[in-house]
């Protein structure tokens, strides 16, 4: 056990000897360093996990900084406004078209999900709760966010979010070569395109919307994600705000985020994450199999390609695979609705698929 009482030891360096002021700074310095850096390199959710990696390293050398949770908080407003600024007339109009048909894919990449987080709480040593959380099929800064106000562990649930989204994108990329799609050469970042054009008034209300909405949702279970994402999309809708977030922004909102979650972790939690990785691979594979063959069922009954359907019902972030489409010339629409459709749907049962995963886990232990 020498490992293990080695690990127990404060490291020889510790960031605790250095002044506040100076953790925060290094901290500010290099987290926004690696999001770049990843950032340059198309690594998926790079202004996150950079970050957030960088607050591990933090974490594990004794940092005694913690980033405050009201910065949390502010970060989850502002990934809702994020995900309401896909709500689009156009989104919707293809999820009325295909209503049927989304709703039955959702539920089925749900249940599949749930399926998979029963079997790692169950095989994989990993608590029934956090288990459920890191197998959600939603945008994982989004599951990260609301792990943390049901009582998982957001360490555990970052990790397994995001080697799921590594694993998606990777074998996105093979099968839309394996099967011969084009690829557009379209710029990794071309969702940025969204946010760009900034108006002050629109940029205004946005920011209006996420103090609004954080404030209203502050006491209510991942409301300060849930709010400002309802409120901000009904005044898209409504034609009263053209959401306004530019990227600088959102790195800020994702760098804190990412930092919250890092600065938590320590040498003990490292240890519990590296030994389970296997198991979070293996489950991550096992369920991007699984919406595979779930797509190409949906595909054949629909008479659609595969790679559009295939890349719709994908455990990925709705950001990663709607670069793929684009990349690929495949059903940008379709993708986007289905995706957006099982992010709302995801964010609203999380909660009770969690419980669900651990009562059935509590009967087979």
């Amino acid at each position: 056990m020498l490992w293990r009482s080695s690990l127990l030891r404060p490291a020889s360096f510790s960031l605790e000897t250095l002044h506040p002021l100076v953790q925060w700074l290094l901290l500010i310095l290099l987290a926004g360093s690696a999001g770049q850096l990843f950032r340059y390199f198309n690594v998926p959710a790079a202004l996150f996990l950079g970050p957030m990696l960088v607050a591990i390293v933090f974490g594990v050398s004794g940092a005694s900084i913690r980033m405050p949770k009201n910065a949390f908080q502010l970060g989850q407003g502002m990934v809702g406004v994020l995900v309401a600024h896909s709500m689009t007339m156009g989104v919707l109009i293809t999820a009325l078209h295909l209503w049927h048909v989304m709703v039955f894919a959702t539920l089925l990449t749900v249940a599949l999900s749930a399926v998979v987080g029963v079997g790692l709480a169950r095989w994989g040593g990993i608590q029934g709760s956090t288990a459920a959380w890191g197998t959600s099929p939603g945008a994982a800064s989004a599951m990260v966010a609301m792990s943390e106000d049901y009582g998982a562990d957001s360490r555990v649930v970052a990790t397994m979010q995001y080697v799921r989204v590594v694993c998606v994108v990777m074998v996105g990329a093979l099968v839309s070569r394996l099967i011969g799609a084009d690829a557009g050469g379209t710029d990794a970042h071309s969702t940025d395109a969204l946010l760009q054009g900034v108006n002050l008034l629109n940029l205004g209300l946005s920011l209006l919307v996420i103090v609004v909405g954080v404030t209203l949702g502050a006491r209510l279970p991942a409301g300060a994600l849930l709010v400002p994402l309802l409120l901000g999309g009904a005044l898209q809708l409504s034609g009263v705000l053209q959401i306004t977030m530019p990227t600088w922004l959102l790195a800020i909102a994702y760098g804190a985020i990412g930092s919250y979650i890092g600065l938590r972790f320590d040498r003990v939690t490292i240890s519990y994450v590296w030994r389970r990785l296997p198991a979070m691979i293996a489950g991550s594979l096992l369920l991007i199999l699984l919406c595979a063959i779930s797509a190409w069922v949906i595909a054949e009954m629909m008479g659609k390609d595969f790679l559009s359907v295939y890349l719709a019902t994908s455990p990925g972030g709705l950001d990663a695979m709607a670069i793929i489409a684009i990349d690929t010339h495949s059903d940008v629409g379709f993708v986007l609705a289905m995706q957006t459709l099982r992010l709302f749907g995801v964010i609203l049962t999380g909660a009770y698929i969690a419980r669900q995963v651990i009562r059935v886990t509590e009967r087979l232990a």
